[in-house]
């Protein structure tokens, strides 16, 4: 093999460390209103300062987008034009199963209704209120945030993808990541991306390395809901809510530890050890970063193959043009299927006594474990389902510390949360149905509740 050059070498190292310190790196900040001081990434602060920047028209975008998403769904569907079924990237996008038709459709009617806050009966109300529709919708609310989120992560996502730091991770992770979670090196990407960003950050960079053939239907599905883990930062504001934020440092070190055991354990259960090892794309699968060649180590052969990468994607034109794609299909894929499940999930919740009724079976789950005022605790272990501070919300006025740590432990832990991480996982290609969210936020719920609640009981 050719002896790499430093401007090869420079390929790989100089837009990886950018992507690391845009979308991992934590850096200070001081709230200007405050004076509160916290940690978050670069990404997040941009995001910020542009949604501080069009706040207040960012609703009516987003109002736009979802519309005009339905209206192409349904012209690719209806009349199949050449501009749209000629193109690989609109086909893709915009010529969709009836299904997701039928969802769009209904995202944009929930988008206009609460926009405009159309009619004043209960059921139209229940769709635009401040709690529901409008909580997904209004400034400052998820969708405005997603706006900004996606439009300079999908932008600056090819720094993690294109340039090498993949594969230098995939080599130097698969030992570890294979045996523990059954998983390809490189997903330890992915993961920490989650961890120290958010977790729809997660989802994207899964989404695309599937699409691209990287990763397996199983392995993405798994990385998908095991991986897209809640962020230091929103993590910080679950344990406020319930007042404990002098214990976030065991939280936290709760949190993970219960988060480990999933990760070993979902890939190894139905549904996620059913999926099939078959890749979306012609890609070969990336078994050649885990059996490395006679005479190499995994650092030599991982910056073999990232500089080989690097040398692939050193067009400033692919950048812009993989970039920009990456935006309108998270803005027009994903924002969809947030407004229309996350709006009906959180109707359920705050209108109906659905999510009560359905906790009512960790009642004595709750009470073998010890945990005081288990009746009140029990519909928060399933109301997360539908948003993931609703939890925090709901039990934020019980008067047990333990209870309220267990509860607030295991809303992070859960994961699937139907306004955020569960409708993007939706929204994407990822292999996961409606029902297999279901199922994970309940196993994942069941494994680590009993964690949780033995370490509250050595904490208080």
């Amino acid at each position: 093999m050719k002896q790499p050059r430093a401007i090869d070498y420079l390929r790989f190292i100089i837009p990886s460390i950018i992507g690391i310190l845009v979308f991992m790196t934590p850096f200070p900040i001081t709230d200007p209103e405050t004076g509160d001081k916290s940690l978050t990434i670069p990404i997040a602060i941009i995001s910020g300062w542009l949604q501080d920047s069009i706040g207040s028209i960012l609703p009516a975008i987003m109002t736009f987008i979802i519309v005009l998403t339905a209206v192409l769904t349904l012209i690719a569907r209806l009349g199949k034009p050449g501009f749209i079924m000629n193109n690989e990237f609109w086909n893709k996008l915009l010529f969709v199963s009836w299904f997701w038709v039928v969802v769009r459709v209904i995202a944009s009617t929930f988008a206009l209704i609460a926009f405009f806050q159309v009619g004043s009966s209960p059921l139209m109300e229940a769709i635009w209120s401040s709690d529901t529709g409008g909580l997904l919708l209004e400034q400052g609310g998820l969708l405005s945030s997603l706006f900004s989120i996606f439009l300079f992560a999908g932008m600056f996502l090819p720094l993690l993808l294109n340039f090498g730091l993949l594969e230098w991770f995939g080599a130097l992770m698969a030992k570890i990541m294979r045996p523990l979670f059954k998983l390809p090196g490189r997903s330890s990407v992915d993961a920490l991306a989650s961890w120290v960003g958010d977790g729809t950050i997660g989802v994207l960079l899964t989404n695309k390395q599937y699409e691209e053939g990287h990763y397996s239907k199983r392995e993405a599905a798994v990385i998908g809901t095991t991986f897209s883990v809640v962020s230091f930062t929103f993590s910080i504001i679950i344990i406020e809510e319930v007042g404990l934020a002098n214990y976030f440092v065991p939280f936290y070190l709760t949190v993970a530890l219960a988060g480990f055991v999933a990760a070993i354990i979902m890939p190894r259960i139905p549904p996620l050890s059913l999926k099939k090892k078959e890749y979306i794309s012609e890609a070969v699968e990336d078994s050649d970063l885990e059996n490395i060649p006679g005479g190499k180590t995994r650092l030599q052969y991982g910056t073999e193959t990232a500089i080989a990468a690097a040398k692939r994607n050193n067009s400033a034109k692919k950048f812009v043009v993989d970039g920009s794609k990456n935006i309108l299909d998270m803005w027009m894929g994903v924002a969809p299927v947030v407004m229309a499940f996350g709006t009906i999930a959180l109707i359920l919740a705050e209108k109906t006594s659905t999510f009560a009724i359905l906790g009512a079976p960790f009642v004595p789950i709750l009470e073998l474990l010890q945990i005081p005022y288990a009746a009140d605790a029990a519909q928060t272990m399933v109301v997360g389902f539908a948003d993931m501070f609703l939890p925090a919300i709901i039990g934020g006025d019980i008067p047990s510390d333990m209870t309220r740590f267990v509860i607030a432990a295991v809303s992070v832990t859960q994961l699937i949360y139907m306004s955020e991480v569960g409708g993007l996982l939706l929204g994407s290609r990822i292999p996961v149905s409606f029902f297999d969210l279901v199922l994970i936020f309940l196993l994942r719920t069941l494994i680590t509740l009993p964690i949780i609640a033995g370490i509250a009981h050595l904490l208080f």
